[in-house]
């Protein structure tokens, strides 16, 4: 079910049944210059809606939150960015308002690199302040070995790669431009164990691509949207994910035996 296209009443009444929000998170970056720019939230968007689909658990699926964290993509054009401080707010506004109206979890389904450190805090301190499970994973992570399987030049998802490319094309093609499709031109990968801040533009100049999207195919990516969904639909009806968190903050708790 689609959460915008519901009455209040009605959505009300999915409150009571505990029905499980699903909240699609992405970005508005480039995406090379075959990708739109809304790449991110439109797959994120596509992938919750076919876990939806697949879960034995009743689910509602919120319209996707088009605004990350992307100030590594802003020298390519066409990007708009968070900063953590607004991305947790806007993230923990939602909590709280599922709070208000009933609902007692949340999981979000995200499709950008730059949002997985900040959604792992947010979702944490979310799980704390709201005393429910809120629960973030991430497309390109929910299957690794069926993804590595599926791709033939490159082991996971990247970037306006030919994982991307490929989903674009099995759910609208005409929105990818293939004849603008680049070679690829990437930068050995940063020293693995380390954090610190690369611009994309030090990764992957000039196209704005990590990967050779002209693999892609739409086979490829109808294969990659039904394991990634497949996986987080398992997770959907895992009890294990949606225990209620300890209140470790609550006063005494270290006194408790």
């Amino acid at each position: 079910m689609r959460w915008e296209t519901l009455t209040g009443p009605e959505l009300k009444s999915l409150a009571g049944e505990d029905v499980l929000p699903i909240l699609p998170v992405g970005s508005l970056e480039q995406h090379g210059p075959h990708l739109p720019v809304w790449t991110d939230s439109f797959i994120a968007h596509n992938m919750a809606l076919r876990t939806a689909a697949k879960a034995s658990t009743k689910c509602v699926v919120l319209p996707p939150i088009w605004l990350g964290l992307s100030e590594h993509h802003l020298p390519f054009g066409g990007t708009i960015s968070s900063d953590y401080a607004t991305f947790n707010a806007i993230i923990r506004s939602v909590v709280r308002s599922l709070k208000a109206l009933g609902f007692r979890r949340l999981l979000i389904i995200n499709g950008h690199g730059g949002n997985i450190e900040p959604l792992a805090v947010s979702v944490r301190e979310c799980a704390h302040e709201f005393a429910m499970p809120v629960v973030a994973t991430s497309w390109p992570q929910a299957a690794p070995a069926e993804i590595a399987a599926t791709l033939t030049t490159q082991p996971q998802v990247m970037h306006a790669c030919e994982g991307e490319t490929s989903v674009w094309l099995a759910l609208d093609a005409s929105q990818v431009r293939q004849d603008r499709i680049p070679a690829p031109n990437n930068a050995p990968p940063a020293p693995a164990g380390y954090s610190r801040f690369y611009s994309f533009w030090e990764r992957a100049a000039p196209t704005g691509v990590r990967g050779d999207a002209r693999a892609a195919t739409a086979e490829k990516g109808e294969a990659l949207l039904e394991a990634c969904a497949t996986a987080m639909a398992r997770g959907v009806d895992n009890p294990a994910l949606w225990t209620p968190p300890d209140p470790v903050w609550k006063p005494g708790r270290g006194l408790e035996t």
